[in-house]
């Protein structure tokens, strides 16, 4: 089992562009990376998603974490590979998925509800977990679930959560969140997804010692 470690970031933001195209992508990427976001995840179930995942592993430094979320087989794995992604985010725990990816050296980030599929994968060599839908389990329920997890493996809130709710999951050590809609829907112009990345950003750091 290979683990690639989850980055240290400033800010454990991830942006997620469900439903952005490929002419929209430049103009996003560039204004999220503006704003302070270091990993950006392209859903497979979005318009030509490996394109626009090129396009933006062209655009980020070296130090952006870009990839695909959505990743459901070995195969996406080797185009999301093929394409330059470093960040692999699933919703749902398949070791050989997460294997193959690790094997690439990307980043993983499978979706888990329960302790029995958190577990299992942390056995897979998971980087992160992600716990979806967040707004569903609370900060309660993955405060309990996380008690029985490795310490080593960082926990993120993903699905329903926003600015307004950092806080809530911060005073339960959770210090890493997922951003859809509320940063991101499809369509939106550019310049108002970076608005929105500032808002995130400053609520972020509005967390002082609970963010660290």
């Amino acid at each position: 089992m290979t683990r690639i470690p989850f980055p240290q970031m400033k800010r454990s933001l991830v942006a997620i562009l469900r439903g952005i195209r490929p002419e929209e992508t430049a103009a996003i990427v560039d204004g999220l990376i503006g704003a302070g976001f270091t990993a950006i995840e392209i859903p497979l179930n979005s318009p030509d998603p490996f394109r626009s995942i090129e396009l933006a592993v062209k655009r980020a430094p070296a130090d952006v974490l870009i990839g695909a979320g959505t990743v459901l087989n070995v195969e996406d794995v080797d185009r999301l590979n093929a394409v330059g992604g470093r960040l692999m985010v699933s919703p749902n725990v398949d070791a050989e998925v997460i294997g193959r990816a690790a094997r690439h050296g990307m980043v993983t980030m499978p979706g888990v509800f329960t302790p029995t599929e958190a577990l299992a994968a942390c056995a897979a060599g998971a980087s992160a977990l992600k716990f979806f839908p967040a707004s569903v389990l609370g900060p309660a329920g993955i405060n309990a679930i996380s008690a029985v997890l490795p310490r080593e493996v960082p926990v993120g809130a993903v699905g329903g959560v926003a600015n307004a709710d950092f806080a809530a999951y911060a005073k339960i050590g959770v210090r890493t969140f997922g951003l859809g809609s509320s940063l991101y829907k499809a369509g939106m112009a550019a310049d108002e997804v970076a608005r929105r990345g500032h808002e995130a950003m400053a609520a972020f750091d509005a967390l002082g010692d609970l963010g660290r």
